[in-house]
């Protein structure tokens, strides 16, 4: 349509009365739309987007959100919704960061699932060597004791500024309080606190034997095998959008248990 202006930008310049018939074959459209165009109309207006509630946290969301190393699309999702829950589901939020380019989509080798009968077993794990920022630039270096329930997928995080004997035992006797109850098999890694030379040092098995449960490790080279609560520490990546927002550690600890609540709400949605 730009040619068909001009044509009658020029006859207009030259007080020339344009002739509908001749654009109109010239140009392969019928005398009416010469018509229009001549008297002022400049085509449809174009579609501007409709602005995003999320616009306003675009910056914040690319560069200081999911720059951080290791950060997920679902934990900043967590992160803004609890600044600001008019930003809408989760879904609608992928779909904001991936149509802006924010984010690239990363693959991850699946492992079949299998189940355990209810209370049957706990597996546990560290979450080692976190650091977060808090407001005033002080460094917290931390660890959490991250534990679940393999037939509920309940889970529960420790705090814990150290990964000794003392911690894990100290961290399972909290887990089975909050849990009101001990399953019958408790399964780790060779972690090297509670196992020297493949077994369990002594210590941890008069534990063991006091609060009535077995003690396990996963198979040799084989993760997944305590994959449950591997796959649920990427619920600790939710983390990585509260550095720097934080003020004192019993924020941070307050964070960790709402991540631990949120987590186990949207568990209980999806069964």
């Amino acid at each position: 349509m730009e040619m068909i202006l001009r044509d009658l930008s020029i006859l207009k310049f030259m007080n020339i009365k344009p002739n509908y018939s001749e654009l109109a074959r010239k140009y392969n459209v019928s005398r009416d739309t010469i018509r229009k165009y001549d008297n002022g109309y400049e085509g449809k207006p174009s579609k501007k987007p409709k602005p995003s509630v999320l616009d306003k946290y675009k910056e914040e969301i690319n560069n200081n959100k999911l720059s951080i190393v290791g950060t997920r699309v679902s934990s900043v999702y967590q992160y803004f919704y609890a600044l600001d829950n008019s930003i809408g589901s989760e879904s609608n939020f992928r779909k904001y960061v991936n149509k802006n380019k924010l984010n690239k989509t990363k693959y991850t080798k699946a492992h079949p699932r299998f189940e355990t009968p209810p209370g049957l077993q706990l597996q546990f794990d560290w979450k080692e060597d976190i650091k977060m920022v808090s407001k005033y630039g002080e460094i917290f270096e931390f660890n959490i004791f991250s534990s679940i329930l393999s037939n509920s997928r309940k889970h529960i995080f420790q705090y814990s500024k150290t990964r000794t004997r003392e911690d894990v035992i100290r961290c399972l006797a909290d887990t089975f309080k909050e849990l009101d109850g001990v399953p019958k098999i408790c399964l780790t890694d060779n972690m090297s606190s509670i196992v020297s030379k493949g077994a369990f040092c002594d210590q941890f098995k008069i534990f063991a034997k006091d609060f009535r449960f077995i003690p396990q490790k996963c198979k040799s080279y084989s993760p997944e095998t305590k994959g449950k609560v591997e796959s649920k520490n990427r619920f600790l990546n939710w983390l990585k959008p509260y550095n720097e927002e934080f003020e004192t550690e019993e924020d941070l600890i307050r964070i960790i248990k709402k991540i631990e609540h949120i987590a186990n709400e949207r568990l209980m949605e999806l069964r």
